[in-house]
């Protein structure tokens, strides 16, 4: 008999009843994981931080928490957790020899917590107001397929042909010791960074952003970033993955062994390309975002609008190194 799959997304099933990888129903409500894990929250001292959440309301880190099978706890999400965790406190050689997928698994479990808090509260607002709540079908299917993929933590899943994902470890000069995260949900996109490293990732690109960077990443990749740099790194992913045009489909076929999962070709029957065009005034609004830490403003940024400010690139467009980048720590 071929393997079953859980598809909370087919009845908008989020009740803290049943665990959110499995679907089975929870024996009693302590049954339940922290979405940003305890090790991260003590390490950072996280624990009262606020999140805001897309509504504007605000919750805390340590409020954030899934529901989730005991065993499903025990037997695969804490041995996970325990190989991110030691990767992630010795550093960028350790992170950097991380398999994909378990990065993969690590992100996708956090931002699909995220997604599963804000959807109860939307669909609690929506109750109060005797409204039905409704989602976007087009989020749905994204968002189902990313529920679909982090089945792989308890099913055996055969990735075919390309990853669905873009995921890139980078390596950071820092004098001190930096926690950075950061999450665009409809997107799908997420930024990471602590010790000496950060972790960009678009979850359903099919690798397309890193093709669409291929010559920064180039330049980048083996060579340690100033904390700005990587922040720039990340707010051109960010604008990129925002440009990419597509939805993301693919065959998934359950058998008795395992649950395969290809991605069909990107461009379809449309010979439109997969990025909308790249507008450097929209680009520079988000990296002033990213920039923040750093005082730097949209008008110094924009200085010349047809090349927006670099901390990345020289005039030559080689890799400036990261002692050469004056910023303020």
């Amino acid at each position: 008999m071929a393997i079953n799959l859980y598809k909370p997304f087919e009845r908008l099933n989020f009740s803290k009843q049943n665990c959110f990888i499995s679907g089975e129903k929870l024996q009693h409500s302590e049954e339940e994981i922290h979405v940003f894990p305890l090790w991260l929250l003590h390490e950072y001292e996280l624990h009262d931080k606020p999140f805001k959440l897309l509504d504007e309301s605000m919750s805390t880190y340590s409020h954030m928490k899934l529901p989730c099978a005991s065993s499903i706890n025990k037997e695969i999400l804490e041995p996970l957790e325990e190989e991110i965790k030691t990767a992630f406190l010795s550093g960028y050689d350790a992170v950097q020899n991380l398999p994909d997928l378990k990065l993969f698994q690590w992100i996708g479990k956090m931002l699909y917590g995220i997604l599963f808090n804000e959807i109860r509260i939307g669909i609690m607002q929506q109750k109060a107001k005797g409204e039905e709540f409704i989602f976007s079908q087009s989020l749905v299917h994204k968002f189902g397929n990313l529920h679909l993929m982090l089945q792989s933590l308890t099913k055996p899943m055969e990735f075919e042909g390309s990853n669905p994902w873009t995921i890139k470890v980078f390596k950071i000069e820092s004098k001190q010791d930096l926690f950075n995260y950061r999450d665009e949900i409809n997107t799908l996109t997420y930024s990471f960074a602590m010790k000496d490293f950060g972790i960009i990732a678009c979850l359903q690109d099919n690798g397309t952003n890193a093709i669409y960077h291929k010559e920064i990443l180039a330049k980048v990749q083996n060579s340690a970033l100033h904390p700005a740099q990587f922040e720039e790194v990340c707010a051109r992913f960010f604008y990129s993955n925002y440009l990419f045009n597509r939805l993301p489909e693919y065959t998934i076929m359950p058998t008795d062994e395992a649950i395969y999962i290809e991605a069909m070709p990107l461009m379809g029957m449309s010979s439109k390309p997969l990025f909308d065009a790249w507008q450097n005034k929209t680009y520079a609004q988000v990296l002033e975002n990213f920039w923040k830490p750093w005082g730097i403003l949209l008008f110094e940024i924009l200085k010349d609008p047809e090349n927006p400010l670099t901390h990345l690139l020289d005039e030559n467009g080689l890799l400036i190194p990261a002692a050469k980048v004056d910023l303020p720590s």
